[in-house]
């Protein structure tokens, strides 16, 4: 055959030889074997056994559940009955003349054999005399064994009933209006029954695989859809099943390999089509990633299709409602899952993003986090309303700083606060900075560290709630904006955590150096993408995590950024004013046993000097030509310079805040506006100057 080929091709034209000259190379490289038979495999085996007791019962949260609602339903059930027992009773009495004629005639077909009538008549008609006659002795043994059955059963049924009159008339009472309802029973219409269900049920349909692949290729990706039709040969597309589909909560989990090449993110973000095709809303369908399994990959689809939408499904209570203590080192429980499984969260070494329209649970959710850190008797809260309703009111028994409102004198107090932790941000670094490695290894504050209060490094807690508006503030606005960055970037290594909520997420709600620093993000519904990636960073929506889907009844229902590999969908416990109350008379007792009662818990506020560069401003103050100065002009010049800071200021208070500088105030000569010369308490310019030096030099060591 070969010698065959070769000759034409002899014969052919030049290039026609060149054309199949290529095409032999061409057949000589794909011939190249490729599948080494020897090639070792990876040597690796994942294996998954079934459970040999069913999860729900090795759950307690789900056996509980499972009880629960069965014993809901039995308890409905006989309430509803028991109710209208009376009613049934009358209705059935009525009914009893028509079941007794049901129940004679009944008999009476029975006793003479009625229902082989037919038969007979069959064999008169075809002439079968032999057949006939062999009927109608069976007929006629049957009509004898059955009436003697009657009879006797008529004389023992008359006897008993005769024997109950004279020894336990009672019971014949009994026994009789049993008999009436019975024969009520069999004398009611088949399509009215008088005992009607009390549940009406609307029976929703068990997930199946057949169900899970109609939907899958009904979201229109065309991978998923050619291998639906080829479903049964996976070796082609790599689409198949990789378990039973079972329970999982109150709700169905089925998992399932993908078509080579996609991904779970291209079903995630066609889940509304993935809903329409399952037949079931769209807070009932969750699909993700596996992440968890050890055999997971990119390509394997975790699908849970819930019985109920997630905001009509009971949430467990918190655990923490009505008792425990919490260590801020350490995930709490805030929240539950769509399977309504616990969410945990770690509040410390993060910054926190919380955002939404208003009304959707973002005050409730930052509460939430407050009420957390309160139950940590170390931690220090800062609690900020600058909405003004007071929905944080209940945690001012703990707070070392509390503000509702956004008038002047409320911003200056936060401003004031703020500053306080802008000096507490420096003091702690280089309180980190001086400690052995030995005490401090890893260069921030430890759970020992904190709660070691020697250091002073104990968990703060700052909250702010509208944070947009004091960034807006024309006078201060820059400056808080600065120290909220400032808490944002350096105060998760430092033990510091701040909480940023808004109802507007845009660059002016959120500035970038805290949008793009926070950690942990949690967006409630929004209206727009921009507020998406706002929240939960740029391009999350392209990516699929939309909190544009949610509706407004899902209140309370966020996603859920920077704990763990993956953003979650997550359902915050809900509060309300009086549960928080009870928590916070909960979390006040464990402060007072620990010694952490402090500031506005004790009704003191912020120092106005706080974070204020009192050095600088005296310095201002103090000419060069002035070698030594009065305090109570230094009082005077710096009342003049920021009224709203050192307004009603004296002497008194010029030396003692310039102590901790190391400043000290002594007798100093000078002359009054009269040109008397006295001696008065004073300071020497060149001693501040010396301690802005002190001071700056601090500063750039640490």
């Amino acid at each position: 055959m070969t010698d065959s080929l070769i000759k034409p091709l002899q014969d052919a034209p030049q290039d026609a030889r060149d054309v199949s000259q290529d095409a032999q190379d061409a057949t000589a490289v794909l011939s190249v074997p490729v599948d080494n038979p020897t090639l070792p495999g990876p040597g690796i085996t994942a294996e998954k056994r079934r459970p040999i007791i069913a999860p729900w019962m090795r759950s307690k949260r789900d056996l509980f559940a499972t009880v629960e609602r069965a014993a809901g339903h039995a308890g409905y059930a006989t309430a509803y009955h028991g109710l209208r027992l009376p009613w049934y009773g009358m209705q059935l009495t009525l009914m009893a003349p028509r079941g007794t004629a049901r129940l004679i005639t009944s008999t009476n077909r029975w006793i003479w054999d009625r229902e082989a009538a037919p038969l007979r008549d069959f064999t008169v008609r075809q002439d079968d005399v032999d057949e006939y006659m062999r009927l109608a002795r069976l007929r006629g043994g049957r009509v004898r064994l059955r009436g003697f059955v009657t009879v006797i059963a008529a004389v023992f049924g008359l006897g008993f009933a005769l024997f109950l009159y004279v020894m336990a008339p009672e019971l014949l009472y009994v026994f009789a209006a049993g008999g009436v309802l019975t024969l009520g029973y069999a004398g009611q219409q088949p399509d009215a029954p008088v005992i009607g269900p009390a549940v009406v049920r609307t029976e929703l349909q068990k997930l199946t695989g057949t169900i899970v692949l109609r939907a899958l290729d009904a979201i229109g990706n065309a991978k998923i859809s050619a291998a639906v039709k080829d479903f049964g040969n996976k070796s082609a597309h790599g689409m198949g099943f990789t378990s039973e589909i079972c329970r999982d909560g109150p709700g169905y989990r089925a998992e399932l390999d993908l078509p080579l090449g996609v991904t779970p993110d291209d079903v995630v973000e066609k889940r509304e089509a993935l809903a329409s095709g399952l037949r079931r809303k769209l807070g009932c369908v969750w699909p993700s990633g596996d992440t968890e399994s050890a055999d997971g990959h990119e390509g394997r689809l975790i699908l849970w299709v819930g019985d109920r939408p997630m905001n009509e499904t009971t949430k467990p209570p918190w655990p923490l409602l009505k008792d425990g203590q919490v260590d801020l080192f350490k995930p709490v429980v805030f929240g539950n899952d769509y399977r309504m499984g616990a969410m945990a969260v770690t509040l410390m070494f993060a910054a926190i993003v919380i955002g939404s329209i208003p009304r959707m649970g973002k005050t409730f959710l930052l509460r939430l986090f407050l009420l957390i850190a309160a139950l940590d008797p170390r931690a220090e809260l800062y609690a900020f309303d600058f909405k003004g309703t007071g929905d944080l009111g209940a945690l001012e028994p703990v707070c070392h700083r509390y503000r509702a409102g956004d008038e002047p004198e409320d911003i200056q107090y936060v401003l004031h606060a703020l500053r306080e932790i802008k000096e507490e941000l420096r003091r702690r670094a280089k309180v980190i900075r001086s400690l052995p490695r030995s005490v401090c290894p890893e260069s921030k504050v430890t759970p020992a560290l904190a709660s070691d209060k020697r250091y002073g490094l104990h968990p703060i807690v700052v909250g702010l709630d509208e944070c947009q508006v004091p960034f807006e503030d024309e006078k201060y606005g820059a400056e808080l904006e600065s120290i909220c960055t400032d808490i944002t970037k350096r105060g998760p290594a430092l033990g510091i955590v701040g909480l940023f909520a808004t109802q507007r997420p845009d660059a002016k709600s959120l500035p970038p150096g805290i949008s793009a620093n926070a950690v942990l993000r949690f967006c409630l519904k929004v209206m727009n993408h921009q507020a998406n990636d706002m929240v939960l960073g740029t391009g999350a929506y392209k990516s699929g995590i939309k909190a544009t889907m949610f509706s407004r009844s899902d209140r309370g229902i966020c996603w859920m950024s920077g704990e763990g590999d993956d953003p979650r969908i997550v359902s915050s416990a809900f509060i309300d004013a009086t549960g928080a109350e009870q928590v916070v008379v909960r979390a006040r007792k464990m402060r007072e046993e620990y010694g952490n009662i402090t500031g506005h818990a004790l009704g003191e506020g912020p120092s106005a000097t706080a974070g204020m560069d009192l050095l600088g401003d005296i310095l201002k103050n103090v000419g060069a030509d002035e070698e030594q100065v009065w305090n109570e002009r230094v009082a005077a010049r710096l009342a003049e310079l920021r009224p709203d800071v050192y307004e009603g200021w004296t002497a008194e208070n010029v030396t003692a805040a310039l102590k901790p500088w190391g400043v000290k105030a002594g007798q100093v000569w000078g002359t009054t506006d009269d040109g008397e010369g006295k001696n008065r308490r004073g300071i020497k310019r060149a001693d501040i100057a010396a301690a802005i030096a002190r001071r700056d030099a601090d500063r750039a060591a640490a």
